[in-house]
């Protein structure tokens, strides 16, 4: 009996939306395939020598890595086939025609690091050992025919040191890992300079080589500025070294040093946010020439005056934000990404001219199903917390709430509520599948940096420190009354949706505020802290003192108690509103587990869920089809819980292995949809 009131009290919730859809003067419905489908052509770059042009796209329906002559690129062929996941992540090696990728199974993380010679079209895994995460250090111009690559086949939670041979894949031990070091550094020599090994007061110790096959201390960076501060790069002469520095300051600078001097001199520095993600640096000497400040919107800030102008031409492209993909070694040619919110990348091939701007040469658009569409601009908005702190948003708005694009809402509407994961992450601006795809349905879309988001300074990723379920919600709840005091939407008619830790976060919604939120997504976040905990993956133990004293410490009686006080699980009771569960079965970080636990919990007291289960993903949904899949299901569960627009499932579960082991009948058209469908696996 418990069961059907609960039920029929969601149902009532879900189909009197406050907000009635329209049926004249709505905007053309986006197809999700033409929002999350596979890209058209992405991840643009040119060879080190300038000879080769080189992309992922679709080949016979998956993503794969394609080549062309610079000057051609009509003549693309591709150089891989990968019939399963597809391959998102390659880059160029000085090895004259040699593209190295990264790959796993299944979205297991056990990345491998595989090599492909273009001419002859040879692909070789350089890292063919068992259960291996091999993680790419290091390659130079100086050394093409070898890269230093990080193995840790013989102890899962340590990486050894390699030296890895292009032309054989050979491998050579530079350094065996018995001091438990969390991250090597290198100079352009390929010669290990520099160390990092965690300590247990969660700060850092900085070593280098001692000459007699171990290492000795030279720096400290303490546990307030560990997640801010680190060594980066090497000039090519290695006179110069480049780092990431918070010490004795509150957001990170670039710094330079001297390594004969020790020397230290501030190269770049922003008291709104860190530098050091993003810099820009001179191809052949290393030499940092630019860096990117991120605080509401990332911006160009030239160091060498022989880049300004180039910076300025590309600033003249439009004015959204853009990236340097790669330089040619000679740096007289770019290949820039431009963005903005309401355009997918758009790739550029730049043409230096000495003195003055070069030229800027379209080549292709990541998207161009989406030209044309009735995509709507984001607005970075600065919320006050209600204990002072500023947390920069982002309110995408639909099109019938802010018809001239002012970025002011003319009237409410519903609002789901996106929250990032990580925490040790941040939202930023830019184009957004998700957030475009919900305005287009009828959604106001916010994104809050709530405190522990990087980007803004150590004192604001410390504010967050054990603080999960607690103030760092708290910072949510204020955006959402920010929304409804500003008239964005109304209080009755919020959803909150998020991956990983924005996962956690709805599940905290719906079980630590349950009338907060009139339904929740959550997609692989965690449900119980201390299984979290306990599962992580054995190459995370170098981190694993972050976890404990920035979430809780599952050693202690006192860390347990903690971590179950806020974990969703403890509180399943208190779940009223409908919830959307997405995980992948593979997933290393936040395993099964966690949401096979609130399922089960959930169900044990006769509380609806629709679970989505798909066996052939990690954490996150990296297939096209799958994540289409899902976004197609959650796309059902929010018009029946706030009134949005919907398009039909339809054909989007074609090619996805999606399995919804329990609820299909709480989301309109899912059942049907599922008695079709023939799974397609791929790992």
């Amino acid at each position: 009996m418990t069961r059907i009131v609960l039920a029929a009290a969601i149902a009532a919730i879900c189909t009197a939306p406050s907000f009635a859809q329209s049926t004249t003067g709505e905007p053309e419905l986006i197809p999700r395939d033409a929002l999350f489908g596979n890209p058209e052509k992405i991840a643009v770059q040119m060879s080190p020598d300038g000879k080769y042009l080189s992309w992922v796209a679709p080949l016979d329906g998956v993503l794969n890595i394609w080549v062309a002559p610079a000057d051609d690129p009509s003549k693309a062929k591709a150089v891989t086939d990968d019939k399963a996941r597809g391959i998102r992540n390659y880059f160029w090696s000085y090895r004259t025609a040699t593209l190295l990728y990264l790959r796993d199974t299944g979205g297991d993380e056990d990345f491998h690091v595989f090599s492909v010679d273009v001419g002859s079209g040879v692909k070789r895994d350089l890292t063919p050992y068992p259960k291996t995460r091999a993680e790419f250090v290091q390659g130079s111009h100086l050394h093409p025919d070898h890269v230093l690559i990080a193995m840790n086949d013989r102890d899962a939670k340590w990486h050894d040191l390699y030296k890895v041979n292009l032309a054989d894949g050979k491998r050579e031990l530079v350094q065996k890992n018995d001091h438990e070091i969390v991250v090597y550094f290198a100079d352009p020599d390929l010669k290990v300079r520099q160390a990092q090994k965690q300590r247990k007061d969660g700060g850092q110790d900085l070593l280098e080589p001692d000459g007699k096959g171990g290492w000795k201390k030279v720096g400290d960076i303490p546990f307030e500025d560990s997640l801010l501060t680190a060594p980066l790069s090497y000039t090519t002469d290695s006179k110069t070294q480049y780092i990431a520095d918070s010490r004795g300051r509150d957001t990170a600078a670039l710094f330079a040093i001297d390594v004969a001097s020790g020397k230290k001199t501030v190269v770049a520095e922003d008291k709104r946010a860190d530098i050091g993600n993003a810099v820009l640096a001179d191809p052949k000497t290393g030499v940092a020439q630019a860096v990117a400040v991120n605080y509401e919107r990332s911006e160009w800030k030239a160091l060498d005056p022989a880049i300004a102008k180039d910076l300025d031409t590309l600033r003249g492209i439009g004015p959204g934000t853009f990236f340097v993909n790669s330089r040619s070694l000679d740096d007289k040619h770019w290949i820039i990404a431009y963005t903005a919110a309401e355009q997918p990348a758009v790739y550029y091939r730049y043409t230096r001219e000495a003195g003055k701007g070069g030229k800027i040469e379209k080549l292709f658009s990541a998207r161009p199903k989406l030209d044309g569409k009735p995509l709507v601009p984001m607005w970075p908005q600065l919320i006050t917390s209600r204990d002072g702190l500023t947390l920069v948003s982002y309110l995408t708005l639909p099109p019938a709430s802010d018809p001239n694009k002012d970025g002011k809402a003319d009237k409410p509407a519903p609002l789901v509520l996106l929250v990032h994961g990580g925490p040790w992450a941040r939202d930023e601006y830019g184009y957004i599948g998700t957030h475009q795809w919900l305005a287009n349905r009828g959604y106001a879309v916010l994104s809050v940096n709530y405190r522990g988001s990087t980007g803004f300074g150590k004192s604001f990723i410390s504010a967050a420190d054990r603080q999960w379920a607690t103030t760092m919600h708290d910072d949510l709840i204020d955006a959402v009354n920010w929304a409804v005091d500003g008239k964005i939407t109304r209080k009755e008619d919020v959803a909150i949706m998020g991956g990983s830790y924005g996962g956690y976060a709805t599940l905290v919604g719906l079980t630590f505020t349950p009338d907060t939120f009139k339904c929740g997504v959550d997609i692989v976040g965690p449900s119980n802290l201390n299984t979290l905990l306990a599962t992580i993956p054995p190459y995370w133990a170098g981190f694993f003192e972050q976890f404990a004293k920035r979430v809780g410490d599952p050693r202690t009686e006192e860390g347990k108690k903690l971590l179950a006080d806020r974990s969703p699980l403890s509180r399943v009771d208190a779940i009223k509103k409908p919830l959307l569960i997405g995980q992948g079965a593979n997933d290393p970080r936040v395993k099964q587990d966690e949401s096979d636990q609130i399922v089960k919990a959930m169900k044990a007291k006769n509380i609806p869920v629709t679970y989505v289960l798909f066996p052939d993903e990690g954490h996150g949904f990296a297939r096209p089809a799958n994540s289409k899949a899902f976004n197609a299901v959650a796309e059902g569960f929010l018009s029946q819980c706030l009134g949005g627009r919907m398009q039909p499932i339809g054909e989007d579960f074609k090619g996805s292995s999606i399995s919804v082991p329990d609820g299909a009948a709480g989301v309109p058209g899912l059942a049907d949809a599922l008695k079709t469908h023939t799974q397609d696996v791929k790992k």
